[in-house]
């Protein structure tokens, strides 16, 4: 054989084969609706996430993460692409109501997935990839997994993830049975794992209920702390799966909350939560911390060294981190950071997000509904509000809130019970400045050059 080829082979065999065996396994478990404080490691005493618990204890843990919407839908959207919801188009959950419109909300779907993804980055790389749970863009094929659960279709009820729901609450067969054909075939694997837990429905298994409900706690409470025991088991049962593939070693484990929850109960002082019995008025929907601040954390045993620490992480950020481990190519608009780099870290004061109405968007103007604008600058957050069209007869959580401009002191205040807004002018002016303005979604590279 000519020696020339022999070494441009060798060199290929180099480059190929021992990095695709070195290839991290991905794991991205995304909680739905839960409060950043209801987690034992993060100091909830009365509710118990042993499994979480056990992961925060091997992980990277980034106490103050953020979403950049308190709503499902742009906050996956966000993780997905590494962009804002101004800028991917999804602003709220659905084009018109609960999509009685899927006419309209196709071409929002198609729109958005012209967007580079990390998941098609994955897919692309070779890597299996893994679609469960909370998912509204369609099937798992429009998304660009190479495997999945949620169809999509509205003619047979999809709408945020169908069949793709069943995990978690029902069962967790399809998800343990692709880590096993994962594993045989010696494939580096990705698994999306967003179940509707601790989501309403509050209906947990009979035993945790009665767990909780035994400790003098509100009901409401009760079920909801019963639900987020229930996530955790099921994801304790992930982590058994990778204990008997013998493949924890090589497996990074990312997690965060799509956005925040607190039972009405805990707000019933407030005479404006009479008129909304859902969840408290200021955390799911809202720009306050129990809406939009997550514990984000990211284990690699023997690789990521264990530390909690508060440098401020955005879900804006998965994408880069993501990118980081599987040594994907990352496309050039993104503004996140890799997580694991701590001097980039450090070197962040600031990160912002927004606040849509709920169930309604318009297509090509995601900043028509716009309710509020929030940054954090080091431990000052400002709270703009805006009074965008929300066209939900049926839905107004924002219209009880006709304050125009709050700052609060997290490092003294992380609960947002003062707005000294009054009393900081000129740092209010300042912080206004920084606000992103509204912005239009990302030019389709397609369309680019035409």
């Amino acid at each position: 054989m000519n020696r020339h080829l022999t070494i441009v082979l060798l060199l290929i065999a180099a480059l190929s084969g021992p990095a695709a065996a070195q290839s991290p396994n991905i794991i991205l478990i995304i909680g739905d609706d839960q409060a950043w404080f209801d987690y034992g490691f993060m100091g909830n005493t009365a509710v118990h996430t042993p499994h979480l618990d056990q992961l925060a204890s091997q992980s990277l843990v980034l106490e103050r993460g953020y979403v950049s919407s308190p709503l499902c839908r742009p906050s996956l959207a966000t993780m997905l692409t590494g962009l804002s919801p101004s800028k991917h188009g999804i602003a709220g959950n659905d084009v018109d109501g609960y999509n009685r419109r899927a006419d309209l909300d196709r071409p929002l779907r198609a729109e958005f997935h012209r967007i580079p993804s990390f998941v098609r980055s994955l897919s692309a790389a070779g890597y299996r990839t893994f679609q469960s749970g909370k998912w509204w863009e369609g099937s798992w094929q429009d998304g660009g997994f190479t495997d999945g659960m949620t169809h999509g279709d509205p003619e047979k009820g999809g709408r945020h993830g169908d069949v793709g729901l069943q995990i978690g609450r029902k069962t967790m067969k399809p998800l343990l049975s692709f880590i096993d054909r994962s594993v045989s075939e010696a494939k580096p694997f990705f698994v999306w794992y967003a179940p509707m837990l601790p989501h309403t429905p509050h209906n947990p298994p009979r035993r945790l209920l009665q767990k909780y409900t035994s400790s003098g706690l509100a009901e409401d409470v009760a079920a909801y702390y019963a639900s987020c025991e229930w996530f955790d088991e099921t994801c304790g049962t992930i982590f058994s799966q990778l204990q008997r593939n013998n493949i924890v070693e090589n497996t990074v484990i990312i997690f965060l909350a799509d956005n925040g929850w607190a039972a009405s109960s805990t707000n019933a002082s407030d005479p404006n939560q009479k008129q909304w019995k859902q969840y408290a008025l200021r955390s799911k929907g809202s720009p306050f911390e129990a809406g939009i601040r997550t514990p984000l954390m990211i284990s690699w045993p023997g690789k990521i060294a264990p530390e909690k620490n508060s440098d401020l992480a955005h879900a804006e950020d998965l994408y880069p981190t993501i990118a980081a481990l599987a040594a994907l190519p990352l496309p050039d608009h993104l503004t996140g950071i890799n997580l694991l780099d701590a001097e980039q870290r450090r070197q962040r004061q600031t990160i912002t997000g927004v606040t849509h109405s709920i169930h309604n968007m318009t297509p090509g103007d995601p900043d028509d509904t716009l309710q509020y604008r929030w940054l954090v600058h080091q431990e000052w957050k400002l709270i703009r509000r805006f009074h965008g069209i929300d066209t939900t007869q049926f839905l107004r959580v924002h219209e009880w809130d006709t304050e125009e401009v709050r700052l609060f002191d997290l490092a003294n205040d992380p609960h947002e019970q003062h707005n000294l807004a009054d009393q900081h002018a000129e740092l209010v002016s300042r912080l206004t400045r920084m606000l992103p303005g509204p912005s239009s979604p990302p030019q389709n590279p397609d369309s680019a050059s035409k």
